[in-house]
């Protein structure tokens, strides 16, 4: 379908969906109630060395959390931003992401995934303890509890996921969450819509629950880092979003519809770098 016929929660400011009222955070805005918080911890990144301890001669990483659709367009912004004249020269860009590693199996601390991760990070020549900043965009296959339920899952997946995150990059101060891209084109049950557009909830009401008060998310005591959206890639199809965000036919893979084709992993490469320069917090540590 080149159009499903829900707005944007970036452009759902005076609606609602199913209930819920639109913005990307809490009270109908798309501006983070606790910008001066995340803008003390982004100036606060820096160089470490590999056992934590600040160095001017040091590194600090950008790590991307998340499943295949996930590697695939964080792999695309990789290449602009290591390309990228003004990145600080100490951040070292780190592809977390894996193929088929959803959010219910990433919140086992068996999971192969974060084994593979660990071996990432060594082979990108920093340490968990350099780990400073996450990407994480997350999804479950096949969902089918509908709503309000499954947005409730991934929310409480995505809560977990960033406290052992946490646990394991002691240093981590920043965790920028997005949610799907437009699944209207999907031919599989692998993540349709409207979950695809429902996610967003999900990391809204992760934001929420930190602005809250929750115990678990806390980063004044280290249970979490804080939290913000990155760039909100959902659009209508076809149907422009109020910045001009489209989603067509041939942004989005022939053989399901669901994961981003060439043209779809650079269109959100691209929104992810304009994120990272343009965003109060990020372009703290991102440019020189």
């Amino acid at each position: 379908m080149t159009s499903v016929g829900l707005t944007p929660l970036n452009d759902l400011l005076g609606g609602a969906y199913k209930g819920e009222s639109g913005g990307l955070y809490p009270g109908r805005t798309n501006s983070h109630p606790g910008h001066s918080t995340g803008l003390a911890l982004a100036r606060a990144i820096g160089p470490r060395d590999v056992n934590g301890t600040p160095d001017a001669g040091g590194k600090y990483a950008l790590v991307s959390i998340g499943m295949s659709n996930t590697t695939m367009e964080f792999s695309a912004f990789k290449a602009l931003a290591d390309r990228e004249p003004g990145r600080d020269s100490h951040l070292v860009i780190v592809d977390g992401a894996q193929g088929g590693q959803t959010a219910s199996l990433w919140i086992n601390p068996s999971c192969p995934c974060w084994g593979v991760l660990d071996s990432r990070i060594q082979a990108a020549g920093v340490s968990a303890s350099q780990v400073a900043i996450v990407w994480l965009k997350e999804a479950d296959a096949g969902p089918s509890s509908g709503w309000p339920a499954y947005a409730q899952q991934l929310k409480n997946e995505i809560e977990t996921m960033l406290q052992m995150l946490k646990q394991r990059f002691p240093n981590l101060r920043i965790a920028y969450l997005s949610s799907r891209i437009y699944a209207g084109y999907a031919t599989t049950a692998l993540n349709p819509e409207p979950y695809a557009f429902e996610s967003a909830f999900s990391v809204r009401g992760v934001i929420q629950d930190q602005l809250s008060g929750m115990a678990a998310l806390d980063v004044a005591s280290g249970r979490a880092p804080w939290v913000a959206w990155g760039p909100y890639l959902w659009a209508d199809g076809i149907r422009p979003r109020s910045d001009g965000l489209t989603w067509a036919c041939s942004d989005l893979s022939s053989s399901d519809g669901t994961h981003p084709s060439a043209t779809g992993q650079q269109k959100v490469a691209a929104l992810l770098l304009d994120f990272m320069r343009t965003d109060a917090t990020a372009r703290e540590w991102f440019l020189q």
